[in-house]
């Protein structure tokens, strides 16, 4: 494939393409008005586009179920020796990178696959604020999961089987409970066990994604596409708050069984950095969602709006329940207050009436 692709980018241009295809994109609204472009795309560029995406696909693949392995098990090797030497620690680096870079290609690819329609241009500042986002994230995470397994080097398999199996089930847990019909379109040549096959692997990559970092592309079963294409703030912000208190949880859990092995490092002071290291990532992401994303324009409501519509969730529901409550009380009061006012009035007509009585005899 990449042998072709440079054979391809060299022989453009050198003959006429026999026939030619017409594309729409339509630009990012300007003052609420959309404009549409029309753009003539060659065979040669639709093969180079061909190749791109897949030279994306391959990066996230590669990085994920590749370079994350092999960085936490060098990081693991490092902590145990208690030395980190040039060999391994380029080693560490060039797979960081790799990570950063399948989660980058990630993040653009949802972008584009989200909004096809329209000509997505992504700025430098876009690509700052997501390999900052992306790099803080998965450091801090690598390192809290390789502290905890050094010291309950058991209980590190449940930690990692329960994240696995839990966002591998999740899309087919949706799936079953929507009731949607099995996909067909994904390849005709494919049969049911084949098509399968296909979305177990699909799945395995996407649990392995979020066993790290957030996944940008979001497997959805019943889409034709498999890929959620609305913005999900709630599930966003669920993920990274349970992941938070998670994180904190395995380093309290090292902290409180760590040994004299761990007598060279400051203890404290090293969760305090990965726990700030892990809400710098969540800033920068705030910040490219909030200012950097090429596609703001046509969000229905910000970043700011639905993480402030999520803390305000838990007090509505208070504030309803409390009102039931209430309502509940008035209710089993009110048949004792009819009781007493019935009472009331008629204790009143008794008076009136010997008033009435004691007035006709004076008379």
């Amino acid at each position: 494939r990449c042998v072709e692709a440079f054979c391809i980018y060299f022989q453009a241009g050198r003959v006429e393409e026999p026939y030619v295809s017409i594309t729409k994109k339509r630009q990012m609204p300007k003052d609420g008005y959309t404009e549409e472009i029309e753009k003539e795309v060659g065979q040669a560029e639709r093969k180079l586009c061909t190749h791109r995406s897949a030279f994306s696909r391959a990066s996230v693949i590669q990085a994920f179920l590749g370079s994350a392995p092999q960085l936490t098990l060098q990081l693991y090797i490092c902590v145990l020796q208690q030395e980190i030497t040039a060999a391994r620690s380029i080693c560490m680096l060039l797979s960081l990178l790799s990570i950063v870079y399948g989660a980058l290609r990630c993040n653009i690819l949802a972008i584009k696959i989200k909004y096809d329609d329209y000509d997505v241009r992504v700025k430098p500042a876009a690509y700052l604020c997501i390999f900052l986002w992306r790099s803080f994230e998965i450091a801090t995470r690598v390192t809290v999961l390789v502290l905890f397994s050094s010291v309950l080097r058991i209980w590190i398999f449940l930690v990692v089987l329960v994240n696995f199996l839990g966002f591998c089930f999740y899309p087919w847990i949706l799936f079953w409970l929507r009731k949607s019909p099995f996909p067909e379109n994904i390849e005709k040549e494919f049969s049911r066990v084949g098509t399968t096959i296909v979305l177990c692997l699909l799945t395995f990559l996407y649990a392995g994604i979020n066993m790290f970092c957030w996944s940008a592309v979001q497997v959805e079963l019943s889409d034709p596409d498999l890929i959620s294409k609305s913005q999900n703030w709630y599930r966003m912000t669920v993920y990274y708050i349970l992941r938070l208190m998670e994180n904190a949880f395995l380093l309290l859990m090292w902290y409180v069984y760590k040994t004299d092995f761990y007598l060279y490092v400051c203890a404290p002071l090293l969760v305090l950095q990965l726990l700030i290291g892990y809400c710098m990532g969540i800033f920068f992401m705030l910040v490219f969602y909030q200012f950097c994303h090429p596609c703001k324009k046509l969000f229905s409501s910000s970043i700011t709006e639905a993480l402030l519509s999520c803390f305000k969730l838990p007090y509505f529901i208070c504030q309803h329940h409390k009102s039931t409550l209430l309502t509940g009380k008035a209710a089993v009061k009110s048949p004792e207050n009819t009781d007493e006012t019935r009472g009331s009035t008629k204790t009143i007509d008794s008076q009136n009436r010997n008033i009435n009585q004691s007035v006709s005899s004076n008379a």
